[in-house]
């Protein structure tokens, strides 16, 4: 389909709705303010999210606004804007004003975090095994990087199914492994402290919602153990905003925080909410890039924390104004309650019918750990020991036989993961989906699972395996 077939098939009144008026019942009627072609059923929204036509009309508006004048747009009109919608994300989130500032995305924001802290030869960097790949390559990078000094980087083995009480107490455990390991180093350094001029840090890297297994972590309680052992916090919650509630920083008190808007707030790609609370703010030194408003720290006690995050080079600054009018569609269609609790609930209902038509089971079967994505095992088979059947090369043919029956003969993503000697599914819920994508989601991916297990595993021989 053409561009402009693609526009034209799409009718007037879905780009727009009365906030007096009733909305649309959760399901397939609300399908209507998504621009989805009619074949494709999008269960992958927490990958990219997806952009609601009546917000995607306000956007629109103001890339004309700014075409008619790029003076007044960049000069005067965009700056309040962009005030707005960060007392608005700081209002959801329960944070300070200007403890928020919007960046691109979260691993742009968790760069600039990272790449602010000046590093000293000793210092620790934990992360855990279902860190996300971008994160973690930027860990090892600080890591390899030839001038020095630099961090040394760890990791936390998570192997789920867990409980969080498996998981904090793994996390807690491998913290004073380190510190025992490295008794002759003094971790003292702390993100609001000045002028310590010996010591080290420990820096945790912590997943609010991991993006692969999709599971809600007890990272409240992870950050509550840092702050009592002197380790510093970067909480990764790409995934938080739209689909946690009550997040709640003030109260949390991580040292860093970064949000995804554009995944299950609505907002435009791309826009995240960098928090960083006012006695950590002298930590950024710079915007990513480093912006016009950078203040040399021997000049100014104020680095404008804020200042250099609102303009670090002409760009499109629509996705950051974005939120107020995703935020304005969320109030219209019930609210952030309403919203997540429909999503939760059929997560969890279509789950366990997931699991029912595939034979296999839930990730987590006690729900503590779902919201809007849940996880299902695959019906393939299960090592006894990891890599005796899925070697990298056929992980590989697996891929790409997924890739080509979902994305390029059956117009779909299904998210899929290999963790802990199974194959999982990650289903993502919004209010557009109802129980039928889970169906849909055990025959096509039924069906390619049963493909692969013919045409791929069954002709290599296989070792002794756990049956699905």
């Amino acid at each position: 389909m053409s561009i402009a077939d693609a526009l034209s098939d799409i009718s007037a009144d879905r780009y727009t709705y009365d906030p007096n008026s009733a909305p649309p019942q959760f399901g397939k009627a609300a399908r209507k303010y998504w621009a989805f072609d009619d074949t494709y059923i999008n269960v992958n929204h927490g990958s990219y999210g997806s952009l609601p036509l009546p917000v995607k009309a306000e956007v629109d508006k103001l890339l004309l606004l700014a075409e008619r004048n790029p003076d007044r747009f960049h000069r005067l009109t965009y700056m309040p804007l962009l005030d707005k919608a960060r007392r608005e994300v700081a209002n959801l989130v329960g944070a300070e004003h200007d403890e928020i500032v919007l960046v691109p995305n979260a691993t742009h924001g968790l760069n600039t975090v990272l790449r602010n802290i000046e590093w000293r030869e000793g210092d620790i960097l934990l992360a855990t095994t279902t860190t996300y790949n971008a994160v973690e390559r930027t860990l090892q990078y600080l890591s390899d990087r030839s001038e020095q000094p630099h961090p040394f980087v760890h990791s936390v083995m998570y192997s789920f199914p867990m409980s969080n009480a498996d998981i904090i107490a793994a996390f807690h455990a491998k913290i004073r492994e380190l510190k025992q390991k490295h008794s002759d180093r003094q971790f003292n350094v702390l993100p609001d402290q000045k002028d310590v001029k010996t010591g080290n840090r420990f820096v945790a890297v912590i997943d609010s919602i991991s993006s692969m297994p999709g599971v809600l972590l007890p990272w409240k309680e992870l950050v509550k153990i840092c702050r009592e052992e002197g380790v510093w916090t970067v909480v990764d919650a790409a995934h938080s905003i739209g689909q946690e509630l009550h997040i709640n920083l003030g109260e949390a008190k991580p040292d860093f925080w970064v949000s995804n808007c554009h995944k299950w707030l609505y907002a435009k790609r791309g826009c995240a909410a960098l928090y960083v609370p006012r006695r950590n703010q002298p930590v950024i030194k710079s915007s990513v890039p480093t912006s016009h408003a950078y203040v040399t720290p021997h000049n100014s006690d104020d680095n404008k924390f804020v200042g250099q995050h609102e303009w670090t080079g002409t760009t499109d600054q629509t996705p950051f104004i974005s939120v107020t009018h995703a935020l304005a569609f969320r109030r219209w269609l019930g609210g952030e309650e309403k919203i997540n609790a429909y999503c939760h609930k059929l997560a969890r209902e279509g789950g366990k019918r997931l699991a029912e038509l595939f034979g296999t089971r839930l990730l987590d079967e006690s729900g503590e750990q779902t919201l809007s994505m849940v996880m299902v095992q695959m019906p393939l088979p299960v090592e006894s020991t990891l890599g005796s059947i899925y070697t990298p090369e056929i992980k590989s043919q697996i891929l790409n036989l997924f890739n080509q029956r979902l994305v390029v003969e059956q117009n779909t993503f299904i998210a899929y993961h290999d963790h802990n000697g199974a194959w999982w599914t990650r289903v993502s819920v919004q209010v557009f989906t109802d129980m039928s994508d889970f169906e849909f989601v055990a025959k096509a991916l039924g069906a390619v699972c049963k493909e692969a297990k013919e045409t791929i595993i069954h002709k290599n021989e296989l070792p002794a395996v756990s049956k699905v």
